[in-house]
């Protein structure tokens, strides 16, 4: 890099953390830290859904997964659109009955507080190692195109973020978003723009090697990308992310109204397909712009093509863009996980429900959260497989038993318990079935285990969600039964 690229780095980052802590220089309560004083435009909260859904892990990795295979990743976005359509109707009402401050919450309203809790144990643990990976994301453009270290990267990026999401909260968080998407979009339509200059005829090398594909007609369950596993899969994915995941449902709550809720959540299904275009044509572009490129891992393709043929300036806007991407995940990450900390467990089990005290006690544990994430980043060491496909992954494991536990709700006869163990039950399940490959070495490659471990991830959540409901909705049977037998012995 040139010292023209870092001057535009280097400013990008000094402007987001004075911008964001501008923002939250009146921060008056957790209310307004946390919700935003639920007086956000619609089409913020939009571009902050979108920022915080796909991030780090579409500038790196989604240019990778086209580079590698074709644009078949962009039937997924046909089943998030039909997954949030399904969520605003059926789970957003809930959340704007009343005061709502989490997504659990409305679990602690059907069975009491051990529920929330436990919905909320969940998603702190899960988000908390998707994010991780997410930070790890961001750090390996930082470590390809600057030269530093992986940890080094992981703190910069950390200590940046967590400079401005401390003082200005959701707030914060969303406006910077916003600027911050705008960031990496117009740096990914640079970099397509010069991929295609640099393709001897542009496009067409790509299009006569089959890699502007978009759809993938097999019936299969072990390919992610075939049509009915991508539009399902993203449609129950997209549910459970979009409507049991406090990381999203935070801020639709920061909405004016239902309405505009609906508006910015249907429509950032519109968005992220478009995101994902421009992505993938980035990568595929530069398939066939860079040849040499085609050894390097998926995930290095991008950054290595940002560090080594975009020329000075542009290549700092680039570089910009990346860590807009890599900081605005970590940021809303830091700020829903101190949130249900906060309103899950501190505020109840504490009794405090004075606002300053709540607002103190939230800053704090985004201090704690942040030295959790970037502690976690450090740990992660796999490049082999693509870090978006990793994320959504792990958010996977419970994603389907969070969605199951939120159905089980509508049930009259299942119980607080019968719910939990479910919760649990799902979640343990689901974690065999996405360690399966691993967990297959020490037990001598058993057949089924072997079988699972072939299973396409976009089925990752139906099969979360089904085996969920199947063993709340046992469980109450049995103690239907069982409660039935005591009184007839009475």
């Amino acid at each position: 890099m040139v010292s023209v690229d870092w001057a535009v780095a280097a400013a990008y980052l000094a402007g987001v953390v004075a911008f964001g802590t501008w923002l939250g220089r009146r921060q008056q309560g957790a209310s307004d830290y946390f919700l935003g004083k639920r007086d956000l435009p619609w089409w913020a909260v939009l571009v902050s859904v979108v920022a915080t859904e796909t991030s780090a892990l579409t500038v790196i990795s989604v240019p990778g997964i086209a580079f590698r295979g074709d644009l078949t990743f962009l039937q997924l976005p046909i089943g998030y659109t039909i997954g949030r359509v399904g969520v605003a109707w059926l789970l957003l009402p809930g959340y704007f009955r009343g005061e709502i401050t989490t997504a659990y919450e409305v679990l602690g309203q059907r069975w009491g507080a051990p529920a929330r809790r436990a919905a909320s144990a969940v998603f702190l643990l899960t988000r908390a190692l998707a994010t991780a990976v997410r930070l790890f994301a961001g750090a390996i453009p930082l470590a390809v195109i600057t030269g530093w270290s992986y940890p080094s990267a992981i703190l910069a990026v950390g200590a940046a973020t967590v400079a401005y999401t401390y003082v200005g909260g959701l707030r914060a968080v969303v406006w910077v978003d916003v600027l911050q998407w705008s960031i990496y979009m117009v740096a990914g339509m640079v970099a397509l723009a010069v991929a295609i200059h640099l393709a001897p005829g542009g496009l067409a090398l790509a299009a006569a090697a089959g890699k502007l594909r978009v759809f993938d007609w097999r019936l299969s369950l072990t390919a992610p990308y075939a049509f009915g596993t991508a539009v399902v899969g993203g449609a129950f994915l997209s549910a459970a992310s979009h409507g049991t995941d406090h990381l999203i449902v935070q801020r639709l709550l920061a909405t004016r109204s239902i309405g505009a809720a609906r508006l910015a959540l249907i429509g950032s299904g519109l968005v992220v397909a478009c995101e994902f275009t421009l992505f993938l044509l980035v990568g595929v572009a530069v398939w066939a712009a860079v040849p040499e490129l085609r050894t390097a891992a998926g995930d290095e393709v991008f950054p290595s093509f940002v560090a080594h043929h975009l020329p000075p300036l542009l290549r700092g806007l680039v570089l910009a863009g990346i860590l807009a991407a890599a900081m605005g995940s970590t940021a809303s990450a830091l700020n829903s996980l101190a949130s249900a900390t906060t309103l899950d467990y501190y505020a109840p089990l504490s009794r405090v429900t004075d606002e300053g005290r709540l607002l103190r006690a939230g800053r704090l544990f985004t201090l704690l959260w942040a030295a959790v994430l970037v502690a976690a980043a450090l740990l992660f060491r796999s490049r082999d497989t693509p870090v978006v496909v990793v994320a959504l992954s792990i958010a996977s494991l419970t994603y389907g038993a969070l969605l199951g536990t939120f159905a089980l709700a509508r049930f009259a006869r299942v119980r607080q318990g019968d719910a939990i163990l479910a919760l649990v039950a799902g979640s343990a399940l689901m974690a065999v079935v996405v360690f399966a490959g691993p967990l297959a070495v020490p037990l001598g490659h058993p057949a089924w285990l072997e079988a699972l471990a072939q299973l396409a991830w976009p089925w990752y959540v139906p099969l979360g969600m089904t085996l969920t409901v199947g063993i709340g909705l046992s469980a109450s049977a049995f103690g239907a039964e069982r409660r039935e037998g005591v009184r007839r012995e009475k």
